[in-house]
């Protein structure tokens, strides 16, 4: 008989895929207060590059399981409050009595607290709704339609990221109607870049899968942010396993 007992997977690829996350966080807030004009369109610089963490977050999802993801969303959240409480340090501490360039990096460095608070909320709420949502409907679709699977749940989840950061972080800045197209065109970008990066990120979920040997549903998983629980049983794992 199968031995079914709860146990520690030690996938190869997934801590790099967990720092990348992380990094992609830091690197999406830190750009997150300046705004720039690109194709027309006006947008946040983080914008840019935070469709990645959604792209991340699918993989992970998709191949190792959503407590993996969710594992991935704390250790991102971890690693962005200790870059914003150290540079909020930093930018306090004193200066040497001679000419520095010190006034210079503590502007670029001083963090607006409502472009903290509104990446935070906007965060706990997006990023989770983004694996729950991937992981209901692999189970759902049976593992099928893939490509459909990482656009819907970003179409949605980046949909409600831009509707809680805009208003939290930019309202008042500007008028209501640049406000909400900036809001629009935020949503806009998250989305095309998922489908634009559909190729890469289809392609790279099924070379994790044949590598790891890994294919996790969430069949029995208690959904939910609050645990760190990353245990599988072998049922977990469809995976077609040789031989078998």
């Amino acid at each position: 008989m199968m031995n079914t007992k709860v146990e520690q997977t030690q996938p190869r690829y997934l801590w790099f895929l967990i720092i990348t996350y992380s990094m992609v966080l830091v690197l999406s807030n830190w750009f997150d207060p300046r705004l720039v004009h690109i194709f027309g369109l006006d947008t946040d610089a983080g914008t840019l590059i935070f469709p990645l963490s959604f792209l991340l977050a699918d993989l992970i999802t998709e191949v190792y399981g959503y407590k993996h993801a969710r594992r991935a969303i704390w250790i991102g959240f971890l690693f962005n409050m200790i870059f914003i409480l150290y540079g909020q340090l930093v930018i306090h501490l004193p200066s040497p009595s001679y000419h520095t360039n010190n006034k210079l990096f503590d502007t670029i460095l001083a963090c607006d607290t409502r472009i903290i608070f509104a990446s935070t909320i906007s965060y706990f709420t997006s990023e989770p709704l983004n694996v729950f949502l991937l992981a209901k409907l692999k189970i759902s679709s049976k593992g099928r339609f893939m490509w459909l699977r990482f656009v819907s749940s970003t179409f949605i989840a980046s949909g409600i990221d831009s509707f809680i950061f805009g208003p939290i972080a930019f309202y008042g800045a500007m008028n209501n109607k640049n406000l909400l197209a900036l809001i629009l065109t935020m949503w806009f970008i998250k989305v095309a870049i998922e489908i634009f990066g559909l190729p890469f990120s289809v392609f790279l979920a099924k070379k994790l899968k044949k590598a790891e040997q890994l294919d996790i549903y969430d069949d029995k998983t208690t959904f939910g942010l609050f645990s760190l629980d990353g245990r599988y049983s072998r049922k977990d794992n469809h995976y077609p396993k040789s031989g078998s």
